[in-house]
């Protein structure tokens, strides 16, 4: 009991702060699946043109470059473009970012550990690390532990629940993540010590009752962009899901036609009323 409790004053981040003034409006991005086909250590040309300033929060959604890990350099990029350490900066690591390892530099250059919660301003985000084998119990533990410290400590505000692997599988009113995206890990789950560990069964009750405490619940998968370019659907319990990602570097570099438009997922927040509103938009270029 006493490890589990340090564990969670290290990976949970809760900062409350209304630095925003009442009546200001708010930009985030998320951003999934960026990485440039041509080049192992860049992101798309389009995304590196993007004017980042213009957003409070960026939230990467993995696989930003596709070996994102195997050079010191990659994150030095990566951090002149995101400003990797800023606390309302995000990113959910994916099987690109990670198969090299070095999760010393991620953490020197964004100040966290793999997963973590942060809030501020009505908006707790939860990070995940999808990447956790179920042989590594520790963390897996210590990852479904603060999910849950989260779920039952919030009563108000928005919940966004960031990933970049396709973990939804069976939830009720949304489609399995094989149809939209690069992954769907049916077996996953989510801890080591529970029969029922999917997140079907772990995660998603929990969920459920923060949409009945009135928390607005947004889960938001990255690894999209091939076969679709955006999904999002609301759950027979409420919880509403997105899966976003760009993909059309790859039709460039196999020189295949482009029918669908890459789209990138923008929200405005509404501080003095909290009000959250989204949309997809196209990303320029090719």
């Amino acid at each position: 009991m006493k490890i589990i409790t340090i564990v969670l004053i290290t990976t949970i981040c809760l900062i409350k702060n209304t630095n925003a003034a009442e009546g200001d409006t708010l930009s985030y991005v998320f951003l999934g699946h960026i990485y440039d086909w041509r080049f192992s250590n860049k992101v798309d040309p389009r995304i590196e043109k993007m004017d980042m300033s213009i957003y409070d929060r960026i939230w990467l959604g993995g696989d930003v470059c596709s070996e994102a890990s195997l050079k010191y350099s990659t994150f030095q990029y990566l951090d002149s473009l995101f400003d990797l350490g800023k606390p309302e900066n995000h990113w959910t690591l994916g099987n690109h970012d990670t198969r090299n390892r070095n999760y010393e530099w991620n953490k020197e250059f964004t100040k966290r550990p793999p997963y973590y919660a942060y809030s501020k301003d009505g908006i707790t985000t939860i990070v995940m690390n999808g990447n956790i084998s179920p042989l590594d119990c520790e963390n897996l533990d210590k990852q479904f532990i603060m999910i849950k410290n989260v779920c039952d400590t919030m009563t108000t505000g928005h919940l966004i629940f960031l990933i970049h692997h396709g973990i939804t599988n069976n939830v009720p009113g949304v489609a399995s993540p094989s149809t939209y995206g690069h992954s769907n890990l049916s077996p996953w789950i989510s801890n080591c010590y529970t029969d029922s560990a999917s997140y079907l069964d772990a995660i998603y009750p929990m969920l459920i009752k923060l949409e009945n405490k009135g928390v607005e619940v947004l889960h938001i998968m990255g690894d999209v962009g091939d076969n679709k370019k955006s999904y999002h659907a609301i759950s027979d319990d409420g919880v509403e899901y997105f899966g976003s990602g760009i993909n059309n570097s790859n039709n460039i570099l196999f020189n295949k036609p482009i029918i669908d438009k890459d789209l990138i997922l923008v929200f405005k927040h509404i501080i003095n009323s909290n009000k959250l509103t989204w949309e997809f938009k196209e990303l320029g270029g090719f």
